[in-house]
């Protein structure tokens, strides 16, 4: 449902109409959606399935959401009715986008897969036939039907959640099909923050841009320390990936500062991604390393030092951060 709203409200910030048909949310629900992430819905078109007719004309005008004649609850009428209650409103708006929030609803007063596929169908033509672009949304709490609905759809996007050993529910998703269009596969990390959804795809390389790192010039970075640059060769090489290993209280973290260190004092950015330790303690530590004014660098952007806290952070969250 918030994905719909946003969707439907950078529709209509782009200049196009949107329609919410909702056999799930109620016109209280979509509001209090919308309240809690700051947006402003006057303009958004919907279609409260949920509500009795005689409910709805007991609605005062000029409420947040305009309200048609032809409603019906699904609990109480045929699924013609409602069909003709969106066509309906189709008509009246001609709008280029169409939120149906309740496939699962349709499902169970279809009770049968053949009057399901029939009431679907004519739907589907409908909207091509005024390329309108559709998002179908479908909690599958009704059994699925012998005749799945991404069977029905050009595109198919899976949203799940789960709880790992520790810390907060995640969120991924994955596209399944997306018919005649190239897609990214793989489990993408969202979450469900202030102001709607983020999402945090699957970090892949393009070609392209490996063969241009390929080409670039290498650099030495020296880490300031005289006898370790001339025990692997004057400095890290620019492009590679150096690992630290051993036991805690050995001087990782201090090796690993002093090059972030000897990048400040050249006049090179560098960033920085504690896990284990806090930001006050890094820049203590900074400072004892001989780079004074750490905080100052930090506030400038010179130096990007992040606090990562991996039990409520995603993986590819964190590479998105990164």
């Amino acid at each position: 449902t918030t994905l719909a709203i946003q969707y439907l409200l950078a529709s209509q910030k782009a200049g196009e109409t949107g329609l919410y048909v909702s056999l799930t949310e109620s016109l209280q629900d979509i509001q209090r959606t919308c309240e809690s992430h700051g947006w402003d819905c006057s303009g958004l078109n919907v279609i409260d399935l949920t509500q009795s007719r005689a409910n709805l004309e007991r609605q005062k005008e000029g409420t947040l959401f305009a309200q048609e004649d032809t409603i019906f609850s699904p609990s109480e009428v045929e699924l013609a009715e409602i069909t003709q209650a969106v066509i309906a409103e189709v008509e009246r708006l001609s709008p280029q986008h169409v939120v149906f929030d309740g496939l699962s609803e349709m499902r169970l007063l279809s009770a049968a897969i053949l009057r399901y596929t029939h009431q679907i169908l004519p739907l589907k033509h409908l909207f091509e036939a005024r390329k309108i672009t559709v998002l179908l949304l479908d909690d599958r709490s009704s059994p699925t039907p012998e005749v799945p609905s991404e069977s029905l759809v050009g595109g198919n996007l899976l949203m799940e959640r789960y709880l790992p050993d520790n810390g907060d529910m995640r969120r991924r998703l994955q596209i399944t099909k997306l018919r005649g269009a190239p897609f990214r596969g793989g489990y993408h990390d969202y979450a469900i923050v202030q102001g709607g959804i983020e999402v945090y795809p699957r970090i892949t390389v393009p070609t392209a841009t490996m063969s241009t790192v390929l080409t670039q010039p290498r650099e030495m970075f020296s880490s300031g320390i005289m006898n370790m640059d001339d025990m692997i060769g004057g400095g890290i090489e620019s492009g590679t990936t150096t690992l630290l290993v051993g036991p805690s209280g050995l001087g990782k973290s201090t090796i690993a500062m002093q090059y972030a260190a000897a990048a400040l004092t050249r006049g090179q950015k560098a960033a920085v991604y504690l896990f284990d330790e806090i930001l006050p303690t890094f820049f203590d530590r900074v400072e004892k390393l001989g780079v004074h004014g750490a905080r100052e660098y930090a506030e400038s952007g010179q130096l990007y030092a992040q606090q990562v806290n991996p039990a409520e952070l995603s993986p590819n969250g964190f590479a998105q951060e990164v």
